[in-house]
């Protein structure tokens, strides 16, 4: 049995040392200033986790300069990321105060160029078509505002998370969509095996001639995240800082798939 996603693979050993060391030195520094961390701090890495989405789509599509398409690639991508986004935040801890608009501005510095290079990429090559993308990204939005409204009003607690656990829920929204949108509507397949077995589960219920396969992941998904959300409302309110960064993780690992998605249907 399959259990690690398609694609998967380590970088040559030059670049798994360098961002090996470069984890390295984040973790001392983070640990060394004991950095604050609350929601703001969660929803300004957002741009960064979409920069990250934008660089794997375009590792995707064979787009990346051939020096650092390496750190495109899955799990590369992830610590290149974390490398940049926190040495970014640990020069903003030590020089300025206002460390969430730091970092929000550096992400949307990254992930504006990111995006647009995949535009153009898609536009050079005749692919740019971004109609099922813009209807997953507003599906995605409605159907996460509306779970998490159903949610807050059958749970009250879930309000102690916050802004971090409406960006997780809508970020697993979008994945859970996006995913649907491009294996009913645009032939994709889904490279997570896990998320493969579910839809290919649902390929075979009397349902999938009607409405498709994608449905059972967007509510399997909607369910556990929903679940996540509930377990963590009592941790955001007794530790604040551990509670925000763990349901930061949370949203990290729905939005950034999901957003790639949304990038690579546009362009591909």
């Amino acid at each position: 049995m399959q259990f690690l996603p398609e694609g998967f693979a380590l970088p040559p050993l030059p670049y798994l040392l360098a961002l090996a060391v470069g984890i390295g030195v984040v973790a001392v520094g983070v640990t060394r200033r004991d950095l604050a961390v609350d929601q703001r701090h969660v929803v300004a890495l957002v741009p960064w986790i979409l920069a990250g989405s934008g660089v794997h789509a375009l590792y995707v599509v064979d787009a990346l300069p051939s020096l650092v398409r390496p750190l495109g690639g899955t799990p590369a991508v992830y610590a290149t990321m974390a490398v940049l986004a926190g040495g970014v935040w640990l020069v903003a801890d030590a020089t300025v105060q206002n460390v969430p608009r730091v970092l929000a501005m550096s992400g949307v510095t990254a992930f504006v160029p990111t995006y647009g290079s995949g535009i153009a990429v898609g536009l050079s090559r005749g692919t740019f078509a971004p109609f099922w993308s813009g209807v997953a990204l507003l599906a995605s939005l409605a159907v996460g505002a509306v779970a998490w409204v159903l949610l807050s009003r059958a749970v009250p607690r879930v309000d102690h998370t916050g802004w971090v656990g409406v960006v997780a829920l809508v970020s697993h929204a979008v994945d859970a969509v996006s995913t649907a949108v491009g294996v009913d509507i645009l032939g994709f397949g889904e490279r997570t095996p896990l998320s493969r077995y579910i839809i290919e589960f649902a390929a075979d219920l009397p349902t999938a001639g009607v409405i498709g396969s994608g449905w059972l992941f967007v509510l399997v998904k909607l369910v556990l995240v929903s679940g996540v959300v509930v377990l963590f409302a009592d941790l955001m309110q007794e530790e604040p800082r551990e509670g925000a960064a763990l349901l930061g993780f949370v949203a990290a690992v729905g939005l950034g798939p999901g957003a790639h998605n949304l990038l690579l249907f546009a362009i591909a």
